[in-house]
């Protein structure tokens, strides 16, 4: 991880100040570090297709489930992973601003996840606090959070410029809990195993949801201590997540 922590991202002046938002009670502050892509925003399917065009501009043959199976990752680790390790050091950071470029005339057709803003909302009305954990770029990032109207309902969100490495490692996850430092206990919410892997390496307990493509299986065998359809379901049965959460996840 960069030894550099990012600003924390202020709302906006004419949005709802944070400190405005009710205080947990008894101390129980959860630090909700939440992903974007597949979790929030409904991007997983345009970033196969853009990840497989950029394979394809440079002459490398990839069948699109397999970059599905990688969603979660940053393209730091993803062409390696898809690819090997020689189409990484011969053409990684070629494929990855094809990626950029294709994924750029895609972004206007993502929308949002039923429930996306209300998970948000549902954590800020309880108290809790929340990080957006993304390996996006920043100018994605920053659509995504306009999309979700969310600069007055989190804390910060984190980019591929704020770690060296994206998940499965936990850099992202261990950036997003410095900013969350004063919680009294933090949890991942992601849709990918590599959502999971990142937490678990992390020491964090992990909320899984099915809108990235993951079944519920492999999502409980990645780490995940409980698993919804989509943010609608975990927002609407949030106190009991949140309450599984902190229970020891059975292994």
């Amino acid at each position: 991880m960069t030894s550099k922590t990012p600003p924390r991202q202020p709302p906006p002046p004419a949005g709802e100040p944070l400190d405005a938002w009710p205080a947990p009670q008894g101390g129980d502050a959860v630090g909700a570090i939440v992903d974007i892509d597949g979790t929030l925003v409904d991007t997983n399917y345009q970033h196969t297709v853009a990840w497989g065009r950029a394979f394809a501009d440079h002459g490398v043959e990839v069948p699109l489930w397999r970059v599905h199976r990688h969603n979660g990752m940053g393209g730091d680790q993803l062409v390696a992973a898809v690819a090997g390790d020689d189409v990484e050091a011969r053409l990684g950071d070629e494929i990855r601003e094809s990626e950029a470029q294709h994924y750029a005339e895609l972004i206007g057709e993502v929308t949002l996840l039923p429930g996306a803003r209300d998970l948000l909302v549902g954590l800020r009305r309880r108290g809790h606090r929340a990080v957006l954990a993304s390996s996006a770029k920043l100018e994605e990032v920053e659509h995504y959070v306009d999309l979700l109207d969310a600069r007055e309902l989190v804390d910060a969100w984190t980019s591929s410029a704020d770690v060296d490495r994206t998940k499965p490692h936990p850099d992202l996850i261990a950036t997003a809990a410095e900013r969350l430092a004063d919680s009294a206990r933090l949890v991942v919410i992601g849709d990918t195993t590599w959502d999971a892997v990142a937490a678990d390496k992390a020491g964090i307990p992990a909320i899984g949801l099915l809108s990235g493509g993951f079944g519920a299986d492999e999502l409980r065998g990645a780490g995940c201590c409980g698993v919804y359809t989509d943010a609608a379901d975990l927002a609407a049965a949030l106190d009991d997540a949140l309450a599984g959460a902190a229970s020891p996840v059975p292994r």
